[in-house]
């Protein structure tokens, strides 16, 4: 397999990894270790979330790891942060800057992943217009990860969300081991997962085990 150390990236070949299960990394000490466990079990997109601001030298840490895993990482919030630490993607919330402007992103990110959080029909319809690369769309089950995540859509509503886009998805939102094959059965790309992975005991067995249950195979499974 090539890695990223082999060849420029491009944005296309980046959108290549957007299958299976998004691990989305809330800033730790034992972030380093849970993304190491998901990407031996073959998981190929991370997600670093910072609510409380970046640490530097894990972010680059993280950068170097993903890139040696030929694995896609997408910063939270902050595409300037994207830029500056030369990550594979960000993704934003309707409360972060260049949600509401994708064009400057993009004109300063060209050749890298810009995903989008949709909870409603508006939110979807104004991700539509936009050069954007995948949504994340929920929160779909009940959550304690993310305080703001709203009222859950539930299984039909994330169906109906994501027919109205063209682009990959990512459900996220109280996503287990137990429920990832209902948001499987939607036909969405992704299931993005938090607790699922760092309140596992066993990281890598968790993500193994919900890699299997997307679709087992390769990594992450079919898209």
């Amino acid at each position: 397999m090539a890695t990223h150390a082999d060849a420029a990236l491009t944005r296309t070949r980046r959108a290549r990894s957007l299958r299976g299960i998004y691990v989305i990394l809330n800033e730790q000490p034992e972030m380093p270790a849970i993304a190491k466990a998901a990407l031996d079990a073959g998981v190929t997109v991370l997600q670093y979330r910072a609510k409380f601001g970046i640490v530097p030298e894990r972010l680059r840490a993280l950068r170097l790891l993903a890139r040696e895993r030929d694995a896609v990482l997408i910063v939270n919030d902050d595409w300037r942060a994207a830029k500056a630490f030369d990550c594979d993607g960000v993704h934003l919330g309707p409360d972060d800057s260049g949600f509401g402007d994708v064009d400057e992103v993009r004109f300063n990110l060209p050749d890298v992943l810009i995903g989008l959080s949709c909870g409603t029909i508006e939110e979807v319809t104004h991700a539509k217009a936009a050069d954007v690369d995948y949504l994340g769309i929920g929160c779909v089950f009940p959550t304690a990860s993310k305080a703001d995540a709203g009222a859950p859509i539930g299984i039909d509503g994330l169906r109906a969300l994501a027919a109205q886009t063209h682009l990959p998805v990512a459900a996220i939102g109280g996503i287990t081991l137990e429920n990832v094959s209902e948001v499987r059965a939607t036909g969405v790309a992704m299931a993005a997962v938090i607790s699922a992975l760092s309140a596992a005991g066993d990281p890598r067995s968790a993500a193994g085990e919900l890699i299997a249950a997307w679709g087992g195979g390769l990594a992450g499974g079919a898209s």
